[in-house]
């Protein structure tokens, strides 16, 4: 039986339409996998363990003086809190500190990139900063006087620090970074009180959660030591 030309070119068309449909499909689907969810629980440092590339805020979404003031403090705080952990390398003996500095160091990082984005799409400025912690805001300050950010370490500190070996290190180390998270939380704290912008606060809670479980072991590792 004799097909039409007319036949064969509909065909030919179903057909094409078909395969770019599949094809949308399955970069949607690869799209959906990759990418953070809507609620932004995929968020690179959200769990404080994944590691990713800096995760921009919402396109439109609102956010206030408090979205912007947690950025711009929470990012010095966590590079201090990442200098810290370096530190461990060659100085800790402890092998749960070892993997407490490695965790915060993997954690944070993301973190920091994170908020830089934030500022960036949101017109705001980054904090100042340089490759010398001392120079760094709030950096110079053992309390949260004069630099707002609680928590901080004074270049006496991470002199200390720097200059401790083994089980000093260890206990040191978990000593000076209770009170550096403990700063942390009351930040975040403060942002989930205050602060509008919905990516914001869900860092705000992942901070609060990852580093109050953080403060628990460090206190039980002080007790061993």
């Amino acid at each position: 039986m004799s097909v039409s030309l007319h036949t064969v070119a509909r065909r030919r068309t179903l057909a094409a339409v078909g395969a770019v449909a599949a094809l949308a499909l399955t970069l949607a689907a690869c799209g959906s996998s990759e990418g953070s969810d809507s609620d932004g629980s995929s968020m690179p440092g959200m769990d404080h363990g994944s590691v990713g590339a800096s995760v921009p805020a919402t396109p439109g979404a609102a956010f206030n003086d408090a979205d912007v003031k947690f950025a711009q403090q929470m990012i010095p705080h966590h590079q201090q809190a990442v200098e810290m952990a370096k530190l461990a390398d060659g100085r800790a003996a402890d092998a749960e500190i070892k993997e407490l500095a490695a965790a915060i160091e993997e954690a944070q990082d993301p973190e920091i990139n994170t908020m830089k984005g934030w500022l960036t799409s949101w017109g705001k400025p980054l904090p100042e900063s340089s490759s010398s912690m001392g120079d760094m805001p709030g950096m110079d300050h053992g309390s949260d006087a004069g630099s707002g950010m609680p928590g901080m370490m004074s270049d006496e500190d991470m002199s200390d620090l720097e200059g401790a070996r083994g089980k000093a290190f260890d206990k040191k180390f978990a000593q000076l970074m209770i009170g550096h998270h403990e700063g942390a939380v009351t930040m975040a704290e403060d942002e989930r009180k205050n602060g509008s912008n919905a990516d914001a606060k869900k860092l705000a809670g992942a901070v609060i959660t990852a580093q109050t479980a953080e403060i628990t072991k460090m206190n039980k590792i002080i007790a061993r030591l």
